[in-house]
């Protein structure tokens, strides 16, 4: 069965130095912010590392499957992943990983499974092809369920 309900994406670049895959902690986001929210400073390097145009999904179907077990249960709930796409737009799935749980080892399972079949048109700085970072939800909804916490409709 497949996941019902939405599923998209928000970008958010990594800097990406000597072909590693850097991540950025929320305990090193706070130490970079100053007691008014606003990052303390932004290295000049780091804005001309972002791309000029943000990767895009090319899949037509979803690849995530909503596991049985969980959909007659009736549970729902968000994953948060963070994606490597490589320069030519496929998912590298060694560096996938969950950074925000559902709660439900099935549908964090299920949300790491599907994003191996993601495909993107990869970004691109100056118009060239690069790889980046990104953070992709995952939100498995059941159409019989009580409407999930935080979900405006």
């Amino acid at each position: 069965m497949r996941a019902v309900g939405s599923v998209r994406f928000l970008f958010i670049p990594l800097v990406l130095l000597g072909g590693s895959v850097p991540g950025c902690s929320e305990r090193t986001r706070q130490a970079a912010r100053g007691s008014d929210g606003w990052l303390r400073r932004v290295s000049a390097q780091a804005l001309t590392d972002l791309p000029d145009e943000q990767p895009r999904m090319l899949n037509d179907d979803l690849p995530f499957r909503y596991p049985v077990p969980a959909y007659q249960a009736g549970v729902q709930g968000n994953v948060m992943l963070r994606l490597f796409v490589d320069s030519s737009g496929r998912v590298v799935p060694d560096s996938t990983r969950v950074v925000e749980p559902s709660g439900h080892g099935a549908l964090d399972r299920a949300a790491l499974q599907g994003a191996s079949h993601l495909q993107f048109r990869p970004a691109r700085r100056r118009g060239i092809p690069i790889p980046v970072s990104l953070l992709f939800p995952v939100h498995f909804r059941h159409p019989g369920a009580h409407p999930f916490r935080g979900d405006s409709l």
